[in-house]
């Protein structure tokens, strides 16, 4: 693990104080509540931090370019963008295959639009990341323009404001949307209506998103997951 996210790390909030918040949260929503053994994300003692601001902001231009290509920016023009601005050794290799030669699921990758939503909250970006909203429509606004001059990429990263968000905030957020996750799957098992407009996959994205960003540590942790190898099965 990074030497510099093992400084910054607090303790990580009661993780049971947090769940009951998250169930009250859920029944406000009216969706399915997880069964009393659906496990914790975290155990008291545990330390969380919030990966380091430039490796969230290089990994949100990956995906706004990576977006871009499913747009119709041309594969060339996104590989030119990428070296320019020195994020060649950050993108993976299931990216690198759409974006090279167009090779995986475009529906898929569209769903990363959500997860990037959820990496502009942690960057402090957007205000909220609130399930009952759809995604901010100002995502194009916000982020460096993969259609532009990749030079610009540098300036954008010294107008992004410093961080503010709390770890302890980024970890509560990320045992909602776990939580979420698992009602609206659930739910669409069953038949259940959504209590809004964001659908249960876009629920997932921005769960990828927080299980990517909220580093946490303690005796059952593994080190952070690179981004394809965040695990959504829990």
């Amino acid at each position: 693990m990074d030497g510099s996210i093992l400084e910054r790390m607090a303790l990580a909030p009661d993780p049971t104080e947090v769940r009951r918040g998250t169930l009250d949260e859920l029944s406000r929503l009216g969706v399915r509540l997880p069964p009393p053994q659906y496990p914790l994300i975290w155990d008291p003692g545990d330390r969380v931090a919030i990966r380091p601001r430039r490796e969230l902001a290089c990994r949100a231009a990956i995906l706004t370019v990576l977006l871009a290509v499913h747009d119709r920016l041309p594969r060339r023009s996104a590989m030119r963008w990428l070296r320019d601005a020195q994020l060649l050794d950050r993108v993976t290799r299931r990216e690198w295959r759409f974006i090279a030669g167009r090779l995986g699921d475009p529906a898929l990758v569209d769903l990363q639009r959500d997860a990037l939503h959820g990496l502009v909250w942690v960057l402090g970006l957007a205000d909220d990341l609130d399930p009952l909203l759809p995604r901010s429509d100002r995502l194009d606004v916000l982020l460096p323009d993969p259609w532009a001059d990749p030079a610009a990429f540098p300036a954008w990263l010294t107008r992004l404001p410093p961080p503010r968000r709390d770890p302890a905030e980024a970890a509560a957020l990320l045992d909602l949307y776990c939580c979420l996750d698992w009602a609206y799957q659930e739910g669409e098992r069953h038949g259940d209506p959504t209590p809004g407009p964001v659908p249960p996959v876009a629920i997932g994205a921005r769960r990828w998103a927080l299980e990517w960003a909220v580093v946490l540590r303690g005796p059952y942790h593994d080190d952070p997951p690179n981004w394809d190898d965040v695990d959504l099965s829990v």
